[in-house]
């Protein structure tokens, strides 16, 4: 029984909600997982006396099931850090390499959204910064979730690719390098140390494709946290107002991830964290051309089939950085 008055204090009342629904987010998985294991157990015994073609079909499907749901469910066990359960803000720039490097990094932009996409994950673009001929120059994504930043901090670092260039008329083979970044993601819970006068706010003309389109206005908000010199920017929205809410949520995360940073005192900020994007610093390799081959440096894990990956099917190289780093950042 909670002592006397502990629902009157709500920071209290509210950890313990909390902490509540985690367990009841592996009690409940578990315990279904449990049952039907059991109520499989029960129905192979009845089909060894009693065989029947369409229910060892069911059965072996359902078996396949439960291995899948116990993998994934052994892979959360490893996501025991205090934000691994959070959403995630994930930032892609490109390297040097102009056009090349700026398509890369839209690539990139599309294989985590679409990675997102397939594990049901709520994606909204916060900001997007268009390359002049193609690609992109920078985006930022919130991927909204129950263990997206667990996850997703396996991506963290230079991605290389190599390949027969499209920008180049003499069709040779470029290399090309994006940097992806990943935040966890802050909820009104957290308490972060936002006081206006500490915001230098300024408004400019969102850039876009030109014609009717064109914004005409200064709605493009730009944000500077003065103490830190952390800047965050939204151009997405026509509305000044709601520009400037979706910059206030990219300015919470990143100071957020500058607290743990100075808690676990780590003396570089974040920017300080990322490495070049260039060679000699790449988590991950993406080949294709000559040979089609993706190899993550970290793992020694190597797959064939870039467009799969791609298209967004990951998991093996998270999983692999998972089970070989147990869930640590790194």
């Amino acid at each position: 029984m909670a002592a006397p008055g502990f629902w009157d204090d709500p920071e209290k009342a509210r950890a313990t909600v909390e902490e509540m629904r985690q367990i009841r987010r592996w009690t409940e998985p578990f315990t279904d997982l449990s049952r039907r294991a059991q109520e499989a157990r029960e129905l192979a015994q009845l089909l060894a006396s009693e065989p029947d073609a369409e229910l060892v079909e069911s059965l072996d499907q359902e078996v396949r099931t439960l291995v899948s749901e116990l993998e994934q469910l052994e892979l959360k066990n490893m996501l025991q850090g205090p934000d691994d359960k959070r959403g995630a803000i994930l930032t892609i720039h490109p390297g040097a390499g102009g056009t090349e490097s700026q398509d890369w990094a839209e690539m990139l932009l599309r294989m985590y959204t679409r990675w997102a996409e397939h594990h049901g994950y709520e994606v909204e673009i916060l900001d997007l910064l268009k390359g002049e001929e193609a690609g992109i120059k920078s985006a930022t994504v919130e991927i909204r979730g129950d263990y997206a930043y667990g996850f997703l901090k396996a991506e963290k670092g230079v991605h290389r690719l190599v390949r027969i260039s499209p920008f180049d008329a003499q069709a040779r083979r470029h290399t090309s390098f994006a940097s992806v970044f990943v935040y966890p993601l802050v909820d009104d819970t957290i308490e972060i140390n936002l006081r206006e006068e500490d915001i230098e706010m300024e408004v400019f003309r969102a850039s876009g494709a030109g014609g009717q389109h064109v914004n005409k206005t200064s709605s493009a908000v730009r944000l500077r946290h003065i103490p830190t010199g952390i800047v965050v920017s939204c151009q997405q929205e026509r509305s000044q107002h709601k520009n400037r809410a979706t910059a206030l949520k990219m300015l919470k995360a990143a100071l957020y991830q500058r607290a743990l940073e100075e808690r676990e005192k780590k003396k570089a900020e974040i920017e300080a964290t990322k490495p070049d994007a260039s060679w000699g610093n790449q988590i991950r390799s993406y080949v294709f051309q000559p040979y089609t081959m993706v190899n993550d440096h970290r793992t020694g894990l190597k797959l064939t089939d870039v467009e799969r990956v791609m298209d967004g099917e990951i998991d093996p190289f998270i999983e692999a950085y998972l089970k070989r780093f147990g869930g640590k950042a790194a």
